[in-house]
């Protein structure tokens, strides 16, 4: 009898990730510094961990956190808007003639949704109709809706707002849970869904990783990078009327330069800038991040442009440390 030999040994089951390659991942890097920095806040300051000053804290970053939910899926498709800090400006001013002419708070809150969505689709068609770069066409109507607001506005001030469009950005819900808080919150988990969880979020993916194979595959392109741009703008008339609400007044320098804090979350976050990959949990993460870094700061007397300073340096390292983290890797294994 010939003996059977056994050459083929049982194919090995996949190793599940060890928690130490769980906790690697950029969303636990962004979630440990994250704690790292509220510890180092609250030995810092002893009123960091007063109930209502955390409730402040949320004001610092949560209009901007609205707005970079849709942004960071539109740069996952590979496109971009610059111009969300003029859309905040214009929708503003808009809406602080209406005031003026006797508007009240539900008309006011639909004219800066209107605006803002009108911008967003302005971009959209100018970038999807004409095949133009997005963050030319963006720039230049960031200095387009921004120049409209200093003509409209001048020098002047806008404040004849009724008192209850005070409380979309004043407002709490429950305890110190501010309207604006709690609206974030419900956002997010709405952009997660749909990101995460959803056919437009799959083609959101996949045009982001290769456009045209995206086109071939059925998905229409133009149309759906259409629906992002206007879904930003959308986003952006939202957080003019919480900002403008909050503050009480409309000004042509409000919200000026927001757009770079609004890239940073989303790149912080794990959105890479060419496209294709990222979280929105990352996204969410950073946002809070963020949001503790200059309440602190602001703790501690800090100027604002030092502030900008640190929000400049953050986006530069976390555009680079992914490509000089990756070379390393590459010269190692060569």
């Amino acid at each position: 009898m010939s003996k059977i030999m056994m050459t083929d040994a049982p194919a090995a089951a996949p190793v599940p990730p060890t928690f130490l390659k769980r906790l690697l991942c950029w969303e636990g890097f962004l979630l440990a510094v994250t704690l790292a920095v509220f510890v180092g806040n609250a030995i810092a300051s002893p009123w960091f961990l007063d109930i209502w000053n955390l409730s402040d804290a949320t004001f610092n970053f949560t209009e901007k956190a609205i707005i970079v939910l849709p942004m960071a899926m539109l740069i996952i498709a590979r496109e971009i808007d610059l111009s969300v800090a003029s859309t905040i400006a214009l929708s503003s001013t808009v809406m602080g003639f209406c005031a003026q002419a006797g508007f009240g708070t539900p008309e006011l809150v639909c004219v800066g949704l209107g605006v803002g969505l009108l911008c967003g689709l302005f971009n959209g068609l100018l970038v999807t109709r004409f095949n133009l770069s997005s963050i030319v066409i963006t720039i230049g109507t960031m200095s387009l809706f921004r120049g409209i607001t200093y003509i409209l506005l001048g020098d002047q001030a806008l404040k004849d707002y009724p008192e209850s469009f005070a409380w979309f950005g004043q407002g709490y819900v429950w305890g110190a849970l501010s309207f604006e808080f709690a609206l974030f919150i419900v956002l997010a988990i709405a952009f997660s869904f749909l990101l995460h969880r959803t056919n437009f979020g799959r083609r959101t993916y996949a045009i982001g990783n290769n456009p045209t194979g995206a086109w071939f595959s059925g998905i229409n392109v133009k149309r759906h990078n259409l629906l992002l741009f206007a879904l930003v703008g959308l986003m952006a008339g939202l957080a003019a009327v919480l900002l403008t609400s909050r503050l009480g007044s409309t000004r042509p320098t409000i919200a000026l330069g927001w757009e770079l804090s609004v890239v940073t979350m989303a790149v912080l976050g794990g959105v890479n800038i060419l496209g294709g990959s990222g979280s929105m949990p990352g996204v969410i993460i950073a946002a809070f991040l963020m949001g503790l870094v200059t309440f602190g700061l602001s703790l501690l007397n800090v100027p604002g442009i030092v502030m900008s300073i640190i929000i400049g340096l953050m986006l530069i390292v976390v555009i680079s440390l992914p490509i000089v983290t990756r070379r390393l890797l590459a010269r190692r294994r060569m």
